[in-house]
């Protein structure tokens, strides 16, 4: 009475599931990915960190000044 409603699997979906599911073992270290981690594993962290400590000493600088004046 209600059958005939099964849902319909797209090959090419099913084939990137499988591909992301094993990823850790198809996975292989090349210059694209070297360079991947170093700019944003490494790179971009340290210079969001610089930035942030530099915004802090200029604030706590101009504090001070503001608490002499």
């Amino acid at each position: 009475m209600g059958g005939g409603m099964e849902a319909n699997k797209n090959k090419f979906i099913e084939d990137w599931g499988t591909a992301r599911e094993n990823l850790e073992h198809n996975f292989r270290w090349t210059r694209r990915n070297l360079l991947l981690v170093g700019i944003f594993g490494i790179a971009v962290p340290v210079l969001v960190y610089k930035g942030i400590v530099k915004e802090f000493s200029v604030l706590v600088i101009f504090n001070a000044f503001s608490r002499i004046s």
